[in-house]
């Protein structure tokens, strides 16, 4: 095992950590906000306002990257984040936290973790071989796929003898381990940046080109910003989905055994990785997935409903890596951090659509049918999952897409 590679693990077991944490705020707060409104609404409001600031800061957030050290901005966005969430915490231990405050809470969490994204996958790049990227890569989906597996579960067992407080609080103190774990990491790395008479717009520019410059990867991104939107449909609804005729340790359980199939298939990468067929990989993973959220969205029963799950979240990290793989390899090594700022702003549009009308249309069909908005969040995913199998049959066959397999670096 290289040495950069033991790194990369410190640094990832921080991050694993992390995501454990953070799904445990996302988890309770998904849960509490909607007993709160019995409306799929607000939930989509809480998850748009995490999510928007990571957005409209990527960009800059990976000029930054570029210029600054970046394990020093992984440590600045990790522990400033936590305010937020303290301040949820405060609000809660008060007397209770509105949806107001809760949105605020988030927003500022979200603002300050905008810095970590671009230099952590920045860090990668610049910490392992062209060869161990599959590699990392896959251990990457699984440290995301945390927040899916470890967490509902332990979340929805805690929220049965305990309040949400407890859980904004284990969140708190995972900040520290990942700082931690960054600190260590950041030493003996040298901090590549662009030379110091670069103005930002320039760095933006070259940012920008180093995307638009291959026309594979733009078209790449742009596919993914309308997955996202399908996919980030689910990740909103299958919440009151499931709460409509269930509790919440119910779940909990369920998110955790649908989760299972992403641990599995993250733990097959982070051994072997994908060694060719990257593009093909890409389009039958999301072909795939498109028809598994097709049936989640046909039972009110849990036992489908995890099947389904399991099969739908196995699929995630080989069109992750897959992805990750045909971009990483055809932009300079140089240009890394600005780049994938970019790549995450427009490949993450479609998640704020998604956040935006997701539900206000659940519960919009809900009303329509009669049955509720539980149905009305079926009958979206239902629609998502049709969309995702067409687009992954039709604009993953692009001939500029299959040509990133074939660049060497």
């Amino acid at each position: 095992m290289s040495s950069g590679f033991k790194k990369f693990l410190i640094l990832w077991t921080g991050e694993l950590i992390s995501s454990i944490g953070g799904g445990l705020t996302s988890f309770g707060l998904g849960v509490y906000v909607f007993r709160e409104t019995g409306s799929a609404t607000g939930m989509a409001l809480v998850t748009l306002l995490g999510f928007l600031p990571t957005l409209l800061l990527s960009v800059p957030a990976g000029v930054l990257a570029d210029r600054y050290d970046r394990r020093l901005l992984m440590m600045i966005g990790d522990g400033c984040s936590g305010l937020g969430i303290l301040y949820i915490l405060i609000c809660m231990m008060r007397g209770g936290a509105g949806l107001v405050q809760i949105c605020i809470g988030v927003f500022v969490s979200a603002v300050f973790s905008s810095l970590l994204e671009p230099s952590y996958r920045a860090t990668i790049t610049d910490i392992l071989s062209k060869e161990e990227f599959s590699k990392a890569s896959g251990l990457v989906s699984l440290a995301g796929s945390a927040r899916y597996l470890f967490s509902p579960i332990i979340a929805g067992f805690l929220l049965g003898v305990s309040d949400i407080s407890l859980l904004l609080i284990i969140d708190i103190c995972t900040f520290f381990v990942t700082i931690t774990a960054t600190a260590i990491v950041r030493k003996g790395i040298a901090t590549k940046t662009v030379p110091d008479n670069l103005s930002w717009a320039e760095s933006l520019k070259e940012g920008w080109n180093a995307v638009l410059g291959t026309r594979g990867v733009f078209m790449l991104i742009m596919v993914s910003s309308a997955i996202t939107m399908f996919m980030g449909i689910l990740q909103i609804l299958v919440e009151p989905m499931v709460l409509y005729f269930a509790d919440a340790k119910t779940l909990g359980i369920t998110e955790t055994i649908c989760a299972c199939g992403m641990l599995l298939s993250g733990l097959f990468l982070g051994t072997c990785g994908i060694k060719r067929g990257y593009v093909k990989v890409l389009q039958a993973s999301f072909f795939m997935a498109g028809i598994f959220m097709m049936g989640m969205s046909l039972f009110e029963n849990i036992i489908p409903i995890c099947i389904f799950g399991a099969l739908f979240f196995a699929m995630l990290p080989l069109a992750n890596n897959a992805m990750d793989y045909l971009a990483r390899t055809n932009i300079p090594d140089e240009l890394q951090g600005r780049a994938w700022g970019f790549i995450g702003f427009l490949s993450q549009i479609g998640y704020v659509v998604a956040y935006a009308v997701s539900g206000l249309a659940a519960d919009g069909f809900g009303a329509l049918t009669g049955k509720g908005v539980g149905r009305g969040a079926a009958i979206m995913i239902f629609i998502s999952g049709v969309l995702l199998s067409v687009t992954a049959l039709t604009l993953l066959r692009l001939s500029a897409i299959k040509e990133l397999e074939n660049v060497k670096q």
